[in-house]
Parts: structure tokens; C-alpha cells; sequence
């Protein structure tokens, strides 16, 4: 792809030295981007450099294209409005092969992994209902530790209170999967404090649950439904003061979660009345093996299941996933399913890849949908 802009300014030069270099970095965001593309730029010796990024459908590694007689490199690739797109810059020395974060670009985003680089296509704009506001008073955290038979052990649950907390008040109750990741790559404190201080949602209480062994007790396994059903949503009821009713009990995830979450709410129907599931790991086979590993034999085994036979496992549920990731095609073949049983349903897309920012940017309409507050009642 030619290069236009500055960049093809500099290109159009006749001796492009260490000056005019410096000129065209300074001053400037990386990548940059104008209308529906950007312009990844590196400076620095290496025999190859290459964009690694996380969009399915294009190759992972993008080559640079180096500058004939400097040490910059660049990289001019689509970039549709709207999209965000995380990635590494990959230097090739030799037989050394190293992966770095972008040194132009200053934009992150974390996970459990540690953080990777940030490009926003034109027209994304960062949650404002995700970021901190002072005049929103900030619910509370408390650690919960008990015994659970069905898991074998000592389990620990954060659970989230709302600001002006009530004992005499009845709630919500939220059983989020992954919470406490939840909360430190996705802001998801911050969204509830805010979303309930905005009256977008009612008061809530969120049990924010975690798995020492995710794969195995989120993949569909009935001990861990049986743990929540049974031992987990029971517990929280003798402690907090819950609303004793389906359409007051939702559950939550993504990827793996996703499925605990879906898979949960199918092996006890009518004891969740919502559902919030991101990028679920909705993995299965029309014929032969799939192709996603072992760790995902029981989820293709319960997921088959699931297509011959869905039941009603809910009233409402809310579907994200993002369009560069690979599990777009299970997230989209799974909706015309989940809208033959009659539940309510809800599906959104962005262009976004398998990642907490892209679960943190769809929070607000999915929560606000299954729980909306006194401001949609009366506006919407």
C-alpha cells in the first residue's frame, strides 16, 4: 500500500538523512492514522522488522518495509473506522528474534500476559462511562472465603457492594466469572460505580468469581454449575440481602467464562434470568474432529449437545464478540439458536479482537440492557 501523508512527504524527499527523519517523528502520534488506514513506523537496525498483531483472516505477521540507506521502517495497512487493534512490533537480528512493544506509540492495553501496543481506528473513542469519575461515589470490595464440597477446596469470591449499600435493601445479584480480571483489564469496578451513579442500572451486588483450574471447571463442567447453584448463589443469599427471584440473578464471562456461564445457566433452567456472555469459546462439530485442542473436547462435546437441544436455559441474554477475532463464526452461528427458544436476545459486534478492552467497551449496553436502570425506564 504507497504511503500518502507525511510519510509519503518524507518518501518524496531527495536525501533523507537523520534530520529529516527526526523532523517527521517529531511532534507526531504513532501509529498515524488518516481516514481508513494506518502507518506503523520503527526506527532502529534489524534485518526484518514485522507488525504482529491479533486480527483473524490476515496473516499474523505483517512485514515493514524498510527505508533505502536509514533505519526506518514502515508499514501501511487498512484500518476500518472504529477498529482497535492490539499488536507487537517483532525485530529480527540475526538468528535473534525478539518481540517488543511499539516505542513510538504509548497507547496500552493489559492482560493477564502483560500489555501489548494499541491502534485505534478513526471514529473509536475511549468509554468515558470506563474511566474514573470523581462525582461517582465508589462501591466496595469484600473478600468471601468458604469450603465448597463440589470443588474440593477453599474457594475465594471478591463481592462487590454499592455505594449507599443498604442491609435492609434488596439487590441484584451478578455472578461474574473471571471478576477479579474483570476488574484489573477492564475496569469493571469503575463501569458499576459509574453506570450506578448515571442511574443507567440499578444497584447491584457482583460476586466476582475465579478458577485456580479455568480450562477444566469453566469448560462445561457439571461440578462447577452444581458449585454455583448450589453453594456459591446459597451462601451469598444468607450474607447479603438478595432479591429472591430469577430475573434478579445473572451470570457472566467471556471466552471461557463465557461458556461456564451459557453452560450454567443450561444445566439449571429458570434459576438465572440473564445472561452476559463475550467471545464465548463456543467451540463444535458438524462432522469429524475440531480443531481447537484438547482443552476444548468437553466444551465441543456439551456445545453439540447444546445445538441438538438448547431448552430455554434463560429469559435474556446478551451476546458480544469482536469481528477480528477467531471465534466470530461459533458466536454468529450460535444466535439464530439461542433466538429459537424463545429467550430474549441481544447481539453485538465490534472491530475488536479477544481482549478485556474490547469486554470493557461492550459492558454498558450489555448490563444496561438486562438490568436498566431509572434513566432507560424513563427515557427509552
Amino acid at each position: 500500500m504507497k504511503p500518502g501523508g507525511p510519510l509519503g512527504e518524507l518518501l518524496d524527499l531527495e536525501t533523507i538523512d537523520g534530520a529529516a527523519i527526526d523532523a517527521f517523528l517529531t511532534d507526531r502520534w504513532f501509529p498515524l492514522v488518516e481516514e481508513s488506514q494506518a502507518t506503523f513506523v520503527y526506527r532502529g537496525e534489524a534485518d526484518e522488522v514485522n507488525l504482529r498483531h491479533w486480527i483473524y483472516g490476515l496473516q499474523s505477521s505483517q512485514p515493514f518495509t524498510r527505508v533505502e540507506g536509514t533505519d526506518l521502517w514502515y508499514l501501511v495497512m487498512e484500518l476500518p473506522d472504529c477498529s482497535r487493534v492490539e499488536y507487537k512490533i517483532e525485530l529480527i537480528r540475526g538468528d535473534g528474534i525478539q518481540w517488543i512493544r511499539d516505542p513510538l506509540n504509548d497507547q496500552l492495553a493489559h492482560d493477564p500476559f502483560g500489555a501489548n501496543s494499541v491502534a485505534h481506528g478513526k471514529g473509536y473513542a475511549f468509554p468515558s462511562w470506563a474511566e474514573h469519575d470523581s462525582e461517582a461515589r465508589p462501591g466496595t470490595l469484600q473478600d468471601v472465603v468458604f469450603n465448597s464440597k463440589r470443588l474440593g477446596g477453599p474457594q475465594h469470591v471478591k463481592v462487590y457492594l454499592p455505594a449507599r449499600f443498604r442491609s435492609r435493601r434488596r439487590y441484584p445479584l451478578i455472578v461474574v466469572h473471571d471478576g477479579p480480571d474483570y476488574v484489573r483489564f477492564a475496569a469493571l469496578k469503575i463501569v458499576l460505580d459509574n453506570l450506578i451513579h448515571r442511574q443507567e442500572i440499578p444497584p447491584v451486588i457482583a460476586a466476582l468469581t475465579h478458577s485456580h483450574d479455568r480450562l477444566k471447571y469453566y469448560g462445561a463442567h457439571a461440578d462447577h454449575a452444581r458449585y454455583v447453584v448450589d453453594e456459591l448463589v446459597p451462601r451469598l443469599e444468607k450474607a447479603y440481602p438478595l432479591v429472591d427471584r430469577p430475573s434478579a440473578r445473572a451470570l457472566m464471562g467471556a471466552s471461557f467464562g463465557a461458556v461456564a456461564s451459557l453452560h450454567t445457566a443450561w444445566s439449571n433452567p429458570g434459576y438465572f434470568g440473564k445472561v452476559l456472555v463475550q467471545s464465548g469459546s463456543f467451540a463444535f462439530s458438524d462432522i469429524g474432529k475440531h480443531r481447537r485442542g484438547p482443552a476444548f473436547d468437553p466444551v465441543v462435546e456439551w456445545m453439540n449437545a447444546f445445538r441438538a437441544d438448547p431448552g430455554r436455559p434463560t429469559d435474556q441474554i446478551f451476546v458480544s464478540c469482536g469481528t477480528y477475532e477467531s471465534l466470530i463464526y461459533e458466536n454468529r452461528s450460535v444466535i439464530p439458536l439461542l433466538q429459537s427458544t424463545g429467550m430474549q436476545v441481544r447481539y453485538v459486534e465490534a472491530r475488536d479482537g479477544h481482549n478485556w478492552e474490547n469486554w470493557r467497551d461492550r459492558l454498558r449496553e450489555g448490563l444496561s440492557w438486562l438490568f436498566p436502570g431509572p434513566l432507560w425506564m424513563v427515557y427509552e
